[in-house]
């Protein structure tokens, strides 16, 4: 892994980021994110975590793996370790697609003194085209947290 992908910053909207934080309270372990592409990190050290509404990073994880594959077998092996609350939820999160990916991470916390939208909009820089993520560096990623 190079220097420049130490962190990902994933995009969420408040609902999202609402369960999540739900779900970390009720279970501490492994969490996954779901994405409807196969657009995620391969290979990072760190997840931080974008609440689109607020327009401030307000956690981060440790990332563990990245997986693609049928929506249903990874529903299976790992829907647990989710926000959904059912099959039929995540089904209807899915919109039909076969093929979905699960961003795994660990020790998911949230951060205590965020950056204001305004820090967090001068390292940034403009969020166009940024929807599915990006990849920073070590330094960046600080700035952010």
């Amino acid at each position: 892994m190079t220097n420049e992908h130490y962190a990902y910053v994933l995009m969420v909207d408040e609902k999202y980021w609402n369960r999540l934080r739900r779900h970390n309270d009720a279970q501490a372990g492994t969490h996954v994110f779901i994405r409807k592409n196969q657009v995620a990190p391969k290979e990072v050290d760190q997840l931080l975590f974008y609440v689109t509404r607020k327009k401030q990073v307000l956690g981060a994880a440790d990332f563990l793996e990245r997986l693609t594959g049928n929506y249903e077998d990874l529903w299976k092996k790992l829907g647990s370790e989710s926000c959904f609350e059912s099959f039929e939820e995540y089904k209807s999160f899915a919109g039909g697609r076969e093929m979905m990916t699960f961003i795994r991470f660990s020790n998911f916390r949230e951060i205590d003194n965020p950056k204001s939208k305004e820090e967090v909009s001068k390292v940034l820089g403009s969020l166009r085209g940024f929807g599915a993520g990006n990849y920073f560096d070590k330094e960046t990623a600080m700035q952010l947290v």
